[in-house]
């Protein structure tokens, strides 16, 4: 007798629940987010939801502008060491800023490495206006680029993307940059996945989260405005392959590193059952959507959950022991698959590095760097006294019972000699009290009245006036 021969084979079958498995644990996609996860070198599409969809970039913009600033550089019309000026207008920019007067001077490196860590809109500006001539000029250069790179869906106009209409891009485009950016300027990918930066005794950490915490991440920028949510493209490499995950719309920082993690983990895991994926193509093939961006001002930035146009979101990321030593276990390992889920791994503290010096002025090095940290560190505290001194001025400001006893003072009604004067510490409420009250006894005038003038009921003349 014979069996019937099994339609499939061990390993096809594991390969086949593997992938049931992943259907069941993927998250469903709300209509608000856009989600694309490509390969790096192929451009070839591993998961691609609304990625297509029109998006408003926030800060993810600025990778644009460090593309064409880089190009610059790697075309000899400018060099790492040029040094542009802070504008009125760039030091007028919203925070996220460094916050330099105008007239200060800032080479292209430091403004690039402020700008992609930090988010400094400032810098953004400051590079725009030194490399286009003007913001107008250089979102011309922007969107150049962008067309040749087969940006269809993509406009700029501005370096920074501070809120508006018509700064509009999407996943598939923001996947294309990022390609771009690794194989047209390999040289200067570093400005990318820098940890942290250090100006004077401020240290700031990359705003994306996978940088220090993600086996093999490298890059590449987050980016926030009310009306986007949550934007993120990271990449990472592993065994030789490299993936590129974009987010955009998430509901807090947290959430798109966790979402970027969760495909960049899917994407690797994936790889020894891919012949069994539907083909979704390459990145450039993908299909752009006709339709206005989503704007989730209200979801984002209403009530409560009221924030700044700012890279800088405010969630806490918890450092627990046991998440920590896991965390720094793979990264010693090779970077092997992690023992951690994507969550776990996110919620560990970044692994150790030293930030790298940022500063103002020309180049330097050896001593003459150090020097120049040293005076930025020291205009930092001068910065921070005068801020001090200031609030404590403002914090010794006459209260309102004080202030209307000068009022009293100034309007020539002295108190009669020998009468004891109300502290200046005074409850207000005791004093409000006995104004109001009737007296006990017939109020007596505090100042020369005119003959056959009554006074003043219910206390002083001055309680009379209106305060300021």
């Amino acid at each position: 007798m014979h069996l019937p021969r099994p339609l499939f084979s061990k390993s096809s079958l594991s390969s086949i629940l593997f992938l049931a498995a992943l259907a069941v644990t993927t998250p469903r996609v709300a209509n608000a987010e856009a989600l694309l996860l490509v390969e790096a070198d192929s451009g070839k599409v591993l998961q691609a939801d609304n990625a297509t969809n029109p998006w408003y970039p926030a800060s993810l913009t600025k990778l644009m502008t460090a593309y064409v600033t880089l190009k610059a550089v790697k075309e000899g019309r400018i060099t790492l060491d040029t040094l542009f000026t802070v504008s009125p207008l760039a030091a007028s920019q919203s925070p996220s800023k460094m916050g330099f007067r105008p007239g200060t001077r800032v080479t292209v490196d430091n403004a690039l490495k402020m700008m992609l860590v930090k988010s400094a809109n400032d810098m953004a500006v400051l590079l725009a206006e030194g490399v286009g001539g003007s913001v107008d000029g250089f979102s011309a250069m922007m969107n150049e680029n962008a067309q040749r790179l087969g940006m269809t869906q993509t406009s700029y106009v501005n370096p920074n993307g501070l809120p508006d209409d018509g700064q509009i891009t999407s996943a598939r485009d923001l996947a294309i940059l990022a390609r771009a950016i690794i194989h047209d300027l390999p040289e200067y990918e570093y400005f990318v996945h820098i940890p942290s930066i250090r100006y004077g005794r401020r240290v700031t950490q990359n705003f994306n989260k996978l940088i220090g915490r993600y086996p093999g991440a490298d890059g590449f920028k987050t980016g926030f405005i009310c009306a986007s949510g949550y934007n993120l493209v990271a990449s990472a490499t592993r065994n030789g392959k490299r993936m590129i995950a974009v987010v955009l719309g998430a509901s807090s920082g947290h959430a798109r590193a966790v979402k970027a993690a969760q495909m960049l983990e899917r994407g690797f895991a994936a790889d020894a059952v891919s012949w069994l994926r539907p083909s979704l193509g390459t990145v450039d093939k993908l299909a752009p959507i006709d339709a206005s961006p989503p704007n989730l001002r209200d979801e984002m930035c209403s009530g409560k959950r009221h924030k700044p146009a700012s890279d800088e979101d405010e969630d806490i990321v918890a450092g627990g022991g046991a998440a920590n030593g896991a965390a720094l276990a793979f990264f010693s390992t090779g970077l092997q698959a992690p023992a951690l889920k994507p969550s776990e791994m996110l919620a560990a503290a970044p692994a150790p590095s030293e930030p790298i010096p940022v500063y103002t002025g020309p180049t330097r090095t050896g001593a003459a760097l150090i020097a120049t940290v040293a005076a930025d560190t020291a205009e930092q505290q001068a910065a921070a006294k005068h801020r001090a001194k200031k609030s404590r001025v403002a914090s010794k400001k006459p209260d309102a019972g004080v202030e209307a006893a000068s009022a009293a003072k100034d309007g020539g009604k002295e108190a009669k000699p020998g009468k004891p004067v109300r502290h200046a510490n005074a409850k207000p409420d005791a004093a409000a009290k006995s104004a109001d009250a009737p007296a006990a006894k017939p109020a007596k005038p505090k100042a020369t009245a005119k003959p056959g003038k009554p006074a003043p009921k219910n206390g002083d003349a001055s309680d009379q006036k209106p305060r300021s």
